[in-house]
C-alpha cells in the first residue's frame, strides 16, 4: 500500500549558520522507497508560526505520517521522542525574538501527547545499520517540543488518520569546529532518517523491548 511521509526540518537558530534537520530532510525530498514517498519541507524556528506552517503543510500534502525533525546539539544519538509536553519555557529567543516562559502551548490542553510512531522499532532498525540511536523521553521546552505537541494536538483535534512524532538529531561535524560536542555526519543522519520514515510507514505497532532510562 502506498504511503506518504512528510518530513520537516527547521531553519537555523541560536546563532548557527545551518540546521542539520533541514540539511538532512531536504536530501530525502521526492524519494520513493518500497511504495513510500518522502516529501520534505522547512519550518520556521518560531513558536506559534511553526505550528501554523505545519498545519498548512499537512493540508497541502495529505500525508499518512508526519515526522518533525530537530537539532539537539550535544546528543550522541538519533533520538525518536516518546512524549510532547504542554509547556513553552524558552532558554533563548526564537527567530522572531519570542521567549515564552512557563506558558502552555494549548490552554487547557492535555498535559502531554505520546508519539504515535513505532519509536523502539525505529531505534532498532537504525542500530541495525550501525548508526547510534536511542529513545528520548524529553523533547525539551523550545520550538521542537512546541511543534511536536502542536502536531499531535492537530491530529487529536481533527481526528486525522495521521500518525506522527518527532526525532532529534545531533550536530553535524562542521557545527562543532569551535565547540566540544558530539556529532554525526550528515550522510549518517540522512540514512537514519530514511530508515525512520520507511519504518514508520510500514509498521503501525511498536515492539516491546527495553528502552527506558534510569535517571
Amino acid at each position: 500500500m502506498k504511503k506518504k511521509v512528510l518530513l520537516t526540518g527547521f531553519e537555523p537558530f541560536g546563532g548557527e549558520r545551518i540546521n542539520p534537520s533541514w540539511e538532512a530532510v531536504k536530501q530525502l525530498n521526492g524519494e520513493v522507497i518500497d511504495d513510500v514517498t518522502l516529501v520534505a519541507e522547512q519550518i520556521p524556528t518560531v513558536f506559534e508560526k511553526s505550528v501554523a506552517v505545519l498545519d498548512h503543510l499537512i493540508q497541502q500534502h495529505n500525508p499518512d505520517i508526519v515526522i518533525c525533525v530537530g537539532q539537539a546539539g550535544g546528543r550522541l544519538h538519533i533520538t525518536p521522542e516518546r512524549v510532547a509536553i504542554n509547556i513553552d519555557d524558552a532558554k533563548i529567543p526564537d527567530n522572531q525574538g519570542n521567549q515564552p516562559i512557563d506558558k502552555p502551548i494549548v490552554d487547557k490542553g492535555p498535559v502531554a501527547y505520546w508519539s504515535t510512531l513505532p519509536i523502539k522499532r525505529i531505534v532498532e532498525n537504525i542500530k541495525e545499520s550501525n548508526i547510534p540511536a536511542s529513545v528520548s523521553h524529553t523533547a525539551g521546552t523550545f520550538v521542537c517540543n512546541h511543534i511536536f505537541y502542536g502536531l499531535m494536538d492537530y491530529i487529536a483535534r481533527t481526528s486525522a488518520s495521521i500518525r506522527g512524532g518527532f526525532i532529534h538529531i545531533p550536530f553535524i561535524p562542521e557545527q562543532t569546529i569551535n565547540k566540544e560536542a558530539a556529532s554525526l555526519s550528515l550522510e549518517t543522519i540522512v540514512k537514519g532518517l530514511k530508515i525512520a520514515a520507511v519504518t514508520s510507514a510500514k509498521y503501525e505497532t511498536d515492539i516491546h523491548i527495553v528502552g527506558g532510562m534510569t535517571h
